[in-house]
């Protein structure tokens, strides 16, 4: 078993980091804009520099995440792209369940995550 090489994790990770927030920002700030402002309003929140900050480095913590995922199972499963199919299925559907599970976010939260609103997912 080799050692991960943490330079490459966290390098490969902010890269993942960058193009997961690129399709965020396109996701939620270009197609689905309108829907998010309704949804935010609908909670009688305001969307700050704050929040939109704790989602971009929630995107670098995320990718990351998912490059340490696929080196931590490469000795296992071999380099190639069934291993990174699998690191990426498993972190989908890590916060995929995250974002399910009630317990782990508050009522308003929860209330706009089964809203329908989060397209992220294979269905409601």
């Amino acid at each position: 078993m080799g050692k991960i090489n943490w330079n490459r994790v966290i390098l490969g990770g902010l890269v993942a980091g960058v193009i997961i927030n690129i399709f965020e920002f396109a996701l939620h700030g270009a197609v689905l804009a309108k829907d998010m402002d309704a949804a935010v309003r609908a909670l009688g929140r305001e969307v700050g520099g704050g929040e939109l900050l704790m989602f971009l480095a929630w995107g670098f913590l995320v990718g990351i995440f998912a490059v340490w995922l696929y080196a931590a199972i490469r000795p296992r499963y071999g380099a190639g792209a069934r291993t990174a199919f699998c690191a990426g299925a498993a972190v989908w559907g890590l916060g995929y369940f995250l974002r399910r599970s009630p317990r782990l976010h508050s009522q308003d939260l929860q209330n706009l995550a089964h809203s329908g609103f989060a397209v992220d997912g294979l269905g409601r």
